[in-house]
């Protein structure tokens, strides 16, 4: 089921007979069945009214709340999980030095898989020497994943490929499209704020699906546990930041769906390039048709979206905690 967004500013949502229902003044803008949403996303001033609110977390709805510009605002979630034994065992492993470390290795090993198999695929066409160069060594640093001792040690291998694939992210542009490195906080070009964008959205819902299955979000295997961090959906998110964020990314620019024109620049340090909501909800759309993409999962041969595969990796942990196997990663060829 997709996720509804809204992004109209002063919309606000209500509940008629088992549906989401979307209006901005005396105008209605949507009806969206219960039964077809799997998250709410808001941007910026939209509101809800009580007795949907309530319906949400009755049926289970999370509503995530952004900043217009798709910063993370908050989350509205239902009762905690009744999953009582599985987040014993998570607990339980999270103390176990040596089994964090081989599932942050099989984690880190599909990233870069991921990451490798992505530049490849666009390598093909562009035959580019430093593009070739940084999948090599690409496959040198998945070599040496299984030879590292402490997750630290690992994590400056995971560091090594995001800095090689990063180097060259931009030459799979078409056009000319201002990028030296990724910089997150803030973003300070529109390549950058596409990123941050899309992982945010990545970011929510992996936590949904960690939900889902009655993990706890907030402690993870490989990313320490920090106040308000969500450590278990960051683990996850890991394997599928370059083949679904950035291939939306990619998608959008080099097809010319957003262009420079969807970008402004201010004096705001916290805030240097804007997204506008043209942009926005352009970039909305192919991020749900990438999640909507249906293929073969590797490990289960069933069809799905990537978004079931979200749910589908989130049990797998859930499974590989339980029996103390390593967690299997998505991978793609």
């Amino acid at each position: 089921m997709p996720a509804v967004y809204v992004t109209e500013q002063g919309a606000r949502l209500s509940i008629k007979s088992r549906r989401l229902v979307i209006v901005k003044g005396e105008t209605e803008l949507a009806v969206v069945p219960l039964v077809s949403v799997s998250e709410v996303v808001l941007f910026g001033n939209v509101g809800l009214t009580t007795p949907a609110i309530k319906r949400l977390l009755k049926q289970g709805i999370d509503v995530v709340f952004l900043y217009r510009d798709g910063r993370y605002c908050g989350r509205l979630v239902g009762p905690p999980t009744k999953f009582g034994d599985l987040r014993r065992w998570q607990y339980n492993r999270i103390a176990e030095a040596d089994y964090c470390l081989r599932t942050s290795q099989a984690i880190v090993r599909a990233k870069l898989h991921n990451c490798r198999t992505l530049l490849m695929r666009y390598n093909r066409a562009l035959e580019d020497d430093q593009v070739s160069d940084a999948i090599d060594r690409q496959a040198q640093l998945i070599e040496r994943v299984p030879r590292t001792t402490k997750i630290s040690s690992l994590m400056g291998v995971e560091g090594h490929g995001a800095a090689l694939y990063f180097g060259v992210f931009k030459r799979l542009f078409k056009d000319d499209w201002p990028f030296e490195k990724r910089v997150r906080r803030p973003p300070t070009d529109p390549l950058n704020v596409l990123l941050s964008f899309g992982y945010t959205l990545l970011g929510h819902a992996l936590e949904s699906a960690v939900l889902t299955v009655g993990l706890d979000p907030y402690l993870g295997l490989m990313h320490t546990t920090e106040y308000g961090r969500p450590s278990m959906a960051l683990d996850l998110v890991e394997e599928f930041r370059h083949i679904v964020v950035d291939s939306v990314v990619l998608r959008v620019c080099n097809e010319r769906l957003i262009t420079a024109d969807n970008f402004t620049r201010q004096d705001d340090p916290q805030r240097p390039v804007l997204l506008d909501d043209a942009g926005r909800k352009r970039f909305l759309r192919e991020w749900e048709t990438r999640l909507g993409l249906q293929f073969k999962h590797p490990s289960t041969q069933e069809r799905v979206t990537y978004r079931r595969c979200f749910e589908v990796q989130a049990r797998e942990m859930a499974r590989a905690l339980r029996s103390g196997e390593i967690y299997r990663p998505f991978t793609v060829r």
